[in-house]
């Protein structure tokens, strides 16, 4: 690497600095800029293990030196700025020494006939963030979210994901009618009735509702599911966190297949 390859800033008005700012700060602000910011080792090399590369990588002055390989040959641009702006950019209490910048590719559209999740309203980030990884984890290759639910690209629900974002289709902002184009049944979960989990023939592939942390998935969703689930608690709580249901529930449908 020469110095060429190099751009050193250390004014908080540089414009680079105010985007990183927005994107650690803003949870809508990737919709705009078209990009994420992936704070600290561990988001960073969970998207270059899945064979995303950023356009550009940030670190911090101090940090910069002892920079591994990997990441400062990952980018196009490197840029090193000063450690006084390291907590002015980071959305963090403990504010990591280096991050990546990422563009987001064209939005993608429903996956006819692949394994789904359907976000209906779920608004909790670390919630969202949970049945990511969930999803990646048991096979569910998209995570569809329908107009309500949390950004899925915000920084909270990027942190809470862990590196899953990388391994989803995900897709944003839809309608109850654009859940045709999936050609699966529907499954949701009720906390009153329908088949109980361990008892139940799931089919596969399928498409989990998972709703509102509150009010549950809409009567609307509900209408149009092929099966309603509800998980044993014998322990007699009324209902369990939609984190929690989504993975018990997946794990059951994709572990099983």
């Amino acid at each position: 690497m020469t110095s060429q390859d190099v751009v050193s800033i250390r004014s908080r008005d540089n414009p680079l600095v105010k985007d990183l700012r927005r994107l650690s700060q803003d949870s809508a602000a990737y919709r705009r800029q078209g990009r994420i910011w992936l704070e600290g080792d561990h988001l960073c090399r969970a998207a270059l293990q899945r064979g995303w590369r950023p356009s550009i990588a940030v670190f911090a002055e101090s940090f910069w030196p002892g920079a591994k390989a990997e990441y400062t040959q990952a980018a196009p641009r490197n840029i090193v700025i000063a450690d006084a702006l390291v907590a002015d950019i980071s959305g963090l209490e403990s504010p990591a020494p280096m991050g990546f910048v990422i563009d987001l590719p064209d939005a993608p559209v429903v996956a006819a006939g692949q394994a789904a999740v359907v976000l209906d309203r779920v608004q909790d980030a670390g919630n969202v963030g949970s049945i990511l990884r969930s999803a990646s984890a048991f096979g569910f290759a998209q995570v569809l979210a329908l107009k309500g639910t949390a950004a899925l690209w915000s920084p909270k629900v990027l942190r809470a994901g862990m590196g899953a974002h990388f391994n989803l289709r995900l897709v944003e902002a839809l309608s109850e009618q654009d859940l045709d184009a999936l050609e699966l049944p529907l499954l949701v979960t009720s906390s009153h009735g329908g088949s109980l989990l361990h008892r139940a023939a799931l089919p596969w592939p399928c498409a989990w509702v998972m709703g509102h942390e509150g009010q549950g998935v809409s009567p609307a969703l509900e209408a149009r599911a092929a099966h309603r689930i509800r998980i044993a608690q014998p322990g007699g709580e009324e209902s369990l966190n939609v984190g929690a249901a989504a993975a018990i529930c997946l794990h059951a449908s994709g572990a099983g297949r």
